[in-house]
């Protein structure tokens, strides 16, 4: 019987002792990635981020290393269109007004 208590209380102590030393290799884990640099393929993508939000945000809202050629190419792709189906802003998304239409009561 004491026995039973003992392994009962082992295990016990074995699983919050588990569970402690889990979360503080995780926690430590996480402390030590923060305090030592990053690994080479980590760095090069988080450059890679930062180099492509400073030329977005050069870009002012434009295509990021657009060249002559692709302005060229949009150009030309607005004109067809223009061609094919009239005058207008074909860069900005149309407007669409709906009207309720006119119901008429139907007498029985």
């Amino acid at each position: 019987m004491a026995l039973h208590k003992l392994f009962r209380l082992s295990s016990l102590f074995r699983s919050a002792g588990s569970l402690t030393l889990r979360r503080n290799f995780g926690l430590s884990a996480v402390l030590f990635n923060r305090a030592k640099d990053l690994d080479p393929i980590q760095k090069l993508f988080l450059d890679k981020i930062r180099d492509y939000s400073t030329k977005s945000k050069a870009a002012a809202g434009g295509i990021v290393d657009a060249g002559p050629s692709y302005e060229k190419g949009v150009s030309e792709e607005i004109t067809k269109l223009q061609r094919l189906y009239g005058t207008g802003d074909l860069t900005k998304f149309p407007d669409f007004k709906f009207t309720e239409p006119q119901l008429q009561e139907v007498a029985k």
